[in-house]
């Protein structure tokens, strides 16, 4: 399937359906990428790939009816052409060899820091740019094509908070803070909560103390049924 415009078009195969419309909110913020479709089950996601073949597969390993690994090798068996980076919990050492064996851009191990994850589909984009534009190539672009290092784009620290007070620690707050940084939109509890790989209640404690550290904003969305939705973002600069 051609892509138009350029677009790299993703397919998002992954069960935690909050932690996949937050990939793919993401994703529609870097150039040239979009989400076509996002599957919760791998059944869903093979009766999607007979009709419609993507450029890039977001994949889960740990999915209700079937393991990532298996399906992995189910679609590199068929759809030799598409691209897969593996985003999951699953640090097991087989999970971890079958991925490089079965030709995997890169593997992120849940929870996700966004700027690697933004980073990782930055150079993946990088990649197939170059790959578009030459049919020839030389040993040293040759190796810039297989570097997998990464670095981070932003720095997340949080300077201005020195001692921190009981039942947070400066890992989870730094995981916190950047993905507020990372978003131009704001996010509830759940969805930074998918984010982070932590409990709501974990996400909401980490961000109202944020707040009251004047680092981020809170708004108070209105809606139609049930209480006001509290939401976070970065606190822009006066």
């Amino acid at each position: 399937m051609l892509n138009t415009n350029n677009l790299i078009d993703v397919m998002i195969i992954e069960d935690d359906e909050v932690a996949a419309v937050s990939y793919s909110k993401f994703i529609e913020k870097i150039d040239s990428l979009k989400v076509s479709f996002i599957a919760n089950t791998g059944e869903q996601a093979l009766e999607l790939l007979e009709n419609y073949q993507p450029k890039l597969i977001l994949l889960d390993v740990f999915l209700p009816d079937i393991h990532g690994i298996e399906l992995l090798w189910k679609i590199r068996n068929k759809y030799r052409n598409i691209d897969i980076i593996l985003i999951t919990a699953s640090n097991d050492k087989k999970s971890v060899a079958e991925a490089i064996r079965g030709g995997v851009f890169s593997y992120l191990i849940k929870p996700v820091l966004m700027n690697r994850f933004i980073s990782t589909l930055e150079k993946y984009k990088s990649i197939t740019s170059k790959l578009d534009q030459k049919e020839l190539f030389v040993q040293n672009e040759v190796d810039s094509l297989f570097l997998t290092s990464e670095t981070s784009s932003k720095s997340t620290e949080v300077p201005s908070i020195k001692n921190f007070p009981k039942g947070i620690d400066k890992l989870t707050l730094n995981r916190i803070k950047e993905i507020i940084v990372n978003l131009s939109e704001s996010v509830n509890a759940d969805e930074c909560a998918a984010l982070a790989g932590v409990s709501h209640s974990t996400s909401r404690r980490y961000l109202e103390y944020l707040a009251s550290e004047d680092l981020i904003e809170i708004t108070i969305h209105h809606g139609t049924v049930g209480r006001p939705e509290r939401r976070y973002q970065l606190k822009q600069p006066n």
